[in-house]
């Protein structure tokens, strides 16, 4: 027995414009997608309940190819600098959270970036130390690849004057070389990893509880999480997963593994399971352009001393691409700069996957070049890439690259049009995490920091079929799963949204940002109902 859903315009991404009149779902899978009186006719016997859709726009539900799943949960529950526009700002918010913490507790922020700031800068750790002595206190970046943190933080680290950097890392110094508090890359990881006391099992339960039910608000039925490698032992966010994915809360997670943890899980051998499995080994390259630590074949212009960070040599990177091959997994490796992406290129010309069928995963794919496109045309690998970084890094990405780099970086069009696939995500908490945002940037390619402007590059521009197929078809292929996921059609995963508006539909591409969903269903189960909407009383059975 199953459900009929009708009254809505579905469009079933297997064709661009295609739509159907009604989609008829039992348990977890759709069993036809087509007319209306004919699903009526022919499963006349087998509808035991019937969903009218308000007429509005019906999509397969979305998955988040990259984000990390715990640590969104986390921010949603943290001081949230993300919005915050100058450095008073940022002290309110700390000075009212130290006054209601212990002395001694840990005080955890997250997302400033000193790009949107009125200063043009982020202070350090003096301010920090001025608001409180008694507390450490670590801020991330918004793009997680630097923290500040007070003299209290850094001394618990054992970090002073005469610390040298780690490698892969950077510690920040003033100009009289004493330390300023901000740490890169790897140097993060002396806090972080092995200062901050551990979470516990219920603190990963309620991070996760709280990141899923945030991920189906928005139509995300599924996601791609890079977290297994943060919280100790892998086997505690596992246990968090187990615990909080089932199947009253449907979620389908997707779990890469940290090269830091693969000989211990692989030892361990947990199994995949519907709703939980566990994918290719992950891998750090680089750093990140906001931090200047995305590792670049020329140095930056605003600051000619460096090109960046590289978080292996190449024989390292060699090694560990090898090894995940002895494991019979792909990989999935975070490159951002150029030379980074090249020498990712090289390791898996040298190592290619293990198994016909097998493919890579290259995450962000930034700054390339017309060379290492071609390269990438030759290999089985897919890009994993976020089109709201587009949206955050303009302008400011001018003064760090120049024009002519620009030209083929965040070139999401041109990859395509090139056949190299690609899966979108967000890389949340790093950036929001509504797929919308997301959607918008890769299509109006407009600056969240100048939204009067006209978008840049408008030439890389995708179309909004284009960009609703790296949330729907795209992420499921990267992960092996295109004949099942990604689509309103017969044998596939009864996973659906329900929209307020047509986004095919919109004159103006940034309505796109007022798209909200009303209704969530993941694994033929309601999963979210907007309050006040259609839904609110659970579902409509009749025709309003």
């Amino acid at each position: 027995m199953g459900t009929l859903w009708y009254g809505g315009k579905f469009y079933t991404m297997e064709k661009e414009g295609q739509t159907v009149e009604a989609v008829f779902t039992e348990g977890n899978r759709i069993r036809a997608a087509g007319k209306e009186k004919e699903l009526r006719d022919l499963y006349a016997g087998s509808i035991d309940d019937e969903i009218h859709c308000g007429e509005k726009t019906v999509l397969p539900g979305l998955t988040d190819s990259h984000l990390h799943l715990i640590g969104h949960g986390e921010k949603l529950g943290r001081l949230d600098f993300s919005q915050m526009q100058s450095h008073e700002e940022i002290k309110a918010a700390l000075a009212e959270k130290i006054a209601s913490v212990p002395a001694g507790e840990w005080i955890i922020g997250e997302g400033w970036n000193e790009h949107q700031l009125a200063e043009g800068e982020m202070f350090d750790r003096t301010v920090l130390d001025e608001l409180s002595s008694s507390h450490p206190i670590v801020l991330k970046r918004i793009c997680r690849h630097a923290i500040l943190a007070n003299s209290k933080a850094l001394g618990l680290a054992g970090i002073t004057d005469g610390s040298e950097s780690p490698a892969g890392g950077i510690i920040g110094r003033r100009a009289d070389g004493t330390v300023s508090g901000f740490l890169m890359d790897r140097a993060q990881d002396i806090v972080l990893f092995d200062t901050i006391p551990p979470v516990s099992l219920n603190d990963l339960k309620k991070a996760l509880n709280l990141a899923v039910k945030d991920c189906f608000r928005y139509g995300l039925t599924g996601g791609h999480s890079e977290d297994l490698s943060y919280y100790g032992n892998f086997n505690l966010p596992v246990q968090a997963y187990h615990a909080v994915i089932t199947e009253e809360m449907p979620f389908k997670a997707h779990l890469l593994v940290h090269h830091l943890v693969i000989d211990d899980f692989e030892k361990a051998a947990p199994a995949n399971q519907r709703l939980i499995e566990y994918g290719a080994m992950k891998i750090f390259a680089d750093g990140s352009l906001g931090g200047s630590t995305a590792l670049l074949s020329e140095p930056y212009l605003d600051d000619p001393g460096t090109n960046g960070v590289a978080v292996h040599t190449q024989e390292q990177l060699n090694e560990l691409v090898r090894k995940a091959r002895e494991y019979g997994r792909e990989i999935a490796i975070h490159v951002i700069g150029d030379l980074a992406y090249q020498m990712a290129l090289n390791a898996v010309e040298i190592h290619p996957p293990a198994a016909e069928g097998q493919k890579d995963r290259f995450i962000h794919a930034q700054v390339l070049t017309p060379e290492l496109m071609k390269r990438t045309v030759a290999l089985p690998i897919m890009l994993d890439i976020q089109p709201g970084f587009t949206a955050s890094d303009f302008p400011w990405i001018f003064d760090k690259l120049g024009e002519k780099r620009l030209k083929t970086s965040f070139a999401w069009k041109t990859l395509l049009e090139m056949g190299i696939g690609c899966a979108g995500g967000s890389d949340a908490p790093i950036e929001p995490l509504n797929p919308f945002i997301g959607i918008h940037a890769a299509v109006a390619r407009k600056s969240i920091h100048t939204p009067d402007e006209p978008g840049y590059f408008m030439e890389e521009a995708l179309s909004v079929y284009e960009a609703l197929q790296l949330y729907t078809t795209g992420s499921a292929e990267i992960i092996h799963r295109g004949g099942e996921r990604g689509k309103l059609k017969e044998g596939y995963d009864a996973d659906l949204i329900v929209l307020n508006q047509d986004p095919f539909k919109l004159e103006d591409p940034d309505k796109l940002l007022d798209t909200e969903v009303l209704l969530t269903v993941a694994e033929g189960k309601m999963v979210y109902l907007k309050p006040d909407s259609l839904f609110s009383n659970g579902k409509e059975s009749k025709k309003p």
